[in-house]
């Protein structure tokens, strides 16, 4: 027969009176494998809400920093828990005031330390950027987005164009944009022309400028009145214009007007604020032609002359991003040209047009060629601004 002989408990007086015990406990509770792992894991709930909240950049900043911390203070409460109950756990951290440590751990916790001391002079200026408010990093955005160059093109699908035939009025497009550039008359920035086709027949060709990359106009203009913008269009500042016409003589498409005297224009057309792109009101001795209306298409508008357009022949787009429409759908501007044999007016001039058109005589829309004819364009001002005066094209 054995007998086990239990150990007499220790009351709580006893403990209160060793004081070394509850200390001893807490370090190994710390210590153990369960006390590392519920460290780790709140180590990394703090990364994951700083991720989330602030950004990728700070989240690794949080858990380098405070691995190298967490490490460190860890190593230096185990190397404590090591001691004896009876040790005292303060005498085993600190020895004349300098912490109790092998030369091993102190070695490993300064070479971790030193891992993150070289980026610490950087670490303004990641959070300064990662930690932008929203509001800033917003208008950057918008800012990069609006700073972005567009190349604006035009293709004219001429087996949807009669002239307008079928609806008995006169070209649409001339006269949409004639009422929404309140041009004078006898201005057409779009003039649709009746051409005979090869055989017999004729067809019906819409033609605004050409808006050129190797515009004849812009080489001689002497004063840069007529310029190229960034987008790709030729524009003309009245401002600058001193009326030479020169411009009008090296045009080959004869796309470009002169106002021989006070425009007669619409008396409201008068309190109109001028633009470069948008060019109202009218000037007496300037040069004047179609703009494009980048203005319109910047305000997620299409121009005029494709919304006055019955049978949408015309199609407005960016080379950029390879896409135009003509308001009811939208093509791959590449494809659409590739596939459908698209040509410029007058190519072999190399003056490199952004007006592509797909050959055609108004099949589309049931246009015969032999059916000939358009009616003549007619300007919808009732009245006209006093002193205006009048002069044939």
């Amino acid at each position: 027969m054995s007998f086990h002989i239990k150990p007499a408990r220790r009351q709580p007086d006893e403990i209160r009176e060793a004081g070394t015990e509850p200390h001893h406990s807490v370090l190994r509770a710390i210590t153990n494998g369960r006390g590392w792992r519920v460290g780790w894991a709140v180590l990394a709930a703090a990364v994951l809400l700083v991720g989330l909240t602030v950004g990728l950049v700070p989240g690794l900043l949080v858990l380098a920093i405070g691995g190298t911390a967490f490490t460190a203070v860890g190593s230096m409460i185990a190397h404590a828990a090591q001691a004896s109950p009876r040790d005292d756990w303060k005498s085993r951290l600190f020895a004349d005031g300098i912490w109790a440590i092998d030369r091993r751990t102190a070695i490993r916790m300064f070479g971790l330390t030193a891992l993150f001391v070289g980026p610490i002079k950087v670490i303004p200026s990641l959070l300064q950027g990662v930690l932008a408010r929203p509001a800033e990093t917003l208008a950057a955005a918008e800012v990069t987005q609006a700073a972005r160059r567009r190349q604006w093109t035009m293709i004219i699908d001429l087996r949807s164009c009669d002239g307008c035939q079928s609806i008995g009025l006169p070209p649409q497009c001339t006269t949409a944009c004639i009422e929404g550039h309140l041009t004078p008359e006898p201005m057409e920035w779009i003039e649709v022309f009746e051409e005979e086709v090869e055989g017999e027949g004729t067809r019906f060709v819409p033609t605004p400028c050409q808006h050129c990359q190797n515009p004849p106009c812009v080489n001689v203009c002497p004063v840069a009145a007529t310029f190229s913008s960034p987008e790709g269009l030729v524009l003309i500042d009245q401002d600058r214009c001193i009326g030479c016409r020169i411009c009008m003589a090296a045009c080959p498409y004869d796309r470009r007007s002169f106002n021989w005297g006070e425009p007669p224009i619409p008396p409201e057309a008068l309190a109109a604020t001028y633009d470069l792109e948008h060019q109202v009101p009218a000037r007496k001795g300037t040069v004047m032609k179609c703009d494009f209306c980048p203005d319109m298409v910047r305000a997620g508008t299409l121009p005029y002359c494709i919304q006055g357009c019955p049978h949408r022949a015309i199609y407005y787009g960016d080379l950029e991003e390879d896409l135009a429409t003509n308001g009811r759908e939208l093509v791959s501007i590449s494809r659409y040209l590739a596939d459908n044999n698209a040509f410029h007016i007058k190519e072999e001039l190399g003056t490199q047009p952004r007006v592509f058109y797909i050959p055609g005589h108004g099949e589309a829309v049931g246009r015969e060629p032999t059916r000939e004819g358009r009616l003549k364009v007619q300007w919808p001002w009732s009245r006209v601004a006093d002193g205006s005066t009048s002069w044939t094209r």
